[in-house]
């Protein structure tokens, strides 16, 4: 049986989720609930509340047999309902197949090189990721995956060996400031770093920085003690600065950190023999 996943949006042409140009395919849920995310509407699956029906002012949601129901042709794109929703969820979001997902992702051939999959968490769903991923690989497309890291990667080789890589989010270092952080451990986090690295298969490595609740200095230092030399001298590192757009919450208003303090972890990751650093 084809398995489907909730779909919030399909990006035709993405030139910053993975190297070239890319077709990019959001899925909606996360088990992580960062306080620092910035699409936090992807975070849960709607529950069909209605509380965002009233406030559309498009009239683009409706109430059908209990179920929230979505108008994409009379929707604005204004954001109001996910404004609205209380719960980080979105009404935007539509049940795919592998199939109908990869159709829209294939009608961008021959202007991307490849797809990622990016989420919420694009691995909680890993049999459609693997049906979607051989669709493309038919056609000659490279394959990413945008991930947390909290799925064992080790228990689901067949996804990891037809996948060109992951992009992998270290939220944090330390396990209490992780579960501060993001409300979950890190320990499959740390083992999937081992694991990912020594299949060749990690593309990209990502720290959001902020200081005083991400702890990237002891987190360059445990990369740099958990990885061999030769897998640090290939290894691609992103030091992304925080910043509050889109953030709810407690860090809904904190500031982006200076250049400065950002310049001196790209220089303390080099110094650990970290090869490829670059802070955006």
């Amino acid at each position: 049986m084809t398995e489907k996943a909730p779909v919030n949006k399909i990006l035709p042409f993405s030139v910053v989720d993975g190297p070239g140009s890319r077709s990019t395919l959001f899925l909606q849920g996360c088990n992580f609930h960062c306080a620092y995310c910035h699409n936090p509407e992807t975070q849960q699956l709607c529950d069909n509340c209605g509380a965002c029906v009233p406030g559309c002012p498009a009239g683009a949601l409706s109430i059908v047999e209990g179920k929230v129901v979505w108008d994409d042709q009379r929707c604005a794109l204004c954001d109001s309902c996910i404004k609205t929703c209380e719960r980080h969820s979105s009404p935007r979001v539509r049940m795919m197949t592998p199939g109908e997902a990869y159709a829209k992702m294939r009608a961008s051939i021959p202007f991307i090189r490849g797809i990622t999959v990016s989420g919420g968490e694009c691995t909680l769903y890993t049999g459609f990721l693997l049906e979607l991923f051989r669709l493309a690989k038919n056609d000659g497309l490279s394959c990413l995956m945008d991930s947390n890291g909290s799925i064992d990667f080790g228990a689901h080789e067949q996804l990891v060996d037809i996948s060109d890589g992951v992009m992998l989010d270290i939220k944090s270092w330390d396990p209490e400031i992780h579960q501060a952080l993001t409300g979950c451990d890190n320990s499959i986090v740390r083992r999937n770093l081992v694991y990912l690295a020594g299949k060749n298969k990690i593309t990209e490595l990502r720290i959001v920085c902020l200081q005083g609740e991400v702890d990237a200095e002891t987190a360059i230092e445990g990369i740099a003690a958990t990885l061999t030399p030769e897998d640090l001298k290939n290894l691609h590192l992103k030091l992304i600065r925080f910043r509050r757009f889109g953030v709810r919450g407690r860090l809904a208003d904190t500031a982006s950190p200076g250049l400065d303090y950002m310049r001196g972890l790209a220089a303390r990751a080099a110094d650990a023999g970290i090869g490829h650093v670059l802070v955006v």
